[in-house]
């Protein structure tokens, strides 16, 4: 299984965001600058995330970003499921696309579709309070990089 960059940004937007206090902002610029990732690309997924009401977002000179909920109230796999676009890991998962011709006889979909599930039940078996219960050691690479 393999995440796109764009749910693996999500991750590391709300990791970085959770170890700060509650309720101070960041902004997408030190983000950024910390994890060596386009600006622009940041901009794209932190206004996801504030659609999907996951962080919140604070226009004006005096804004930013933080989480709109608790970390043990953010669900690692509803993250995942929300930021995917789709979990079609062999091409027989996409009805609209599908051309095997095993298809419809094909023990394979199944075996995958099983793996797939097991994938999911892991990943919504944890927190984003559960990635960072190494906090002092995450702040301290952050802090690292701004050096």
């Amino acid at each position: 299984m393999r995440l796109t960059n764009y749910t693996d940004y999500s991750l590391r937007i709300l990791i970085y965001l959770a170890t700060k206090p509650e309720n101070e902002l960041s902004n997408i610029k030190e983000i950024a600058d910390i994890y060596n990732i386009s600006k622009n690309h940041l901009m794209k997924v932190t206004y996801e995330l504030g659609k999907m009401n996951i962080i919140e977002t604070i226009r004006g000179r005096n804004g930013g970003i933080r989480l709109a909920h608790s970390p043990a109230d953010i669900n690692i796999g509803e993250v995942v499921r929300k930021t995917e676009e789709d979990f079609h890991i062999v091409e027989c998962f996409d009805d609209d696309r599908n051309q095997c011709i095993i298809s419809p006889v094909c023990g394979l979909k199944h075996v995958l579709n099983k793996a797939l599930l097991a994938y999911l039940d892991v990943l919504d078996q944890y927190t984003l309070a559960d990635l960072v219960t190494n906090q002092d050691s995450l702040l301290a690479y952050f802090s690292m990089k701004k050096e």
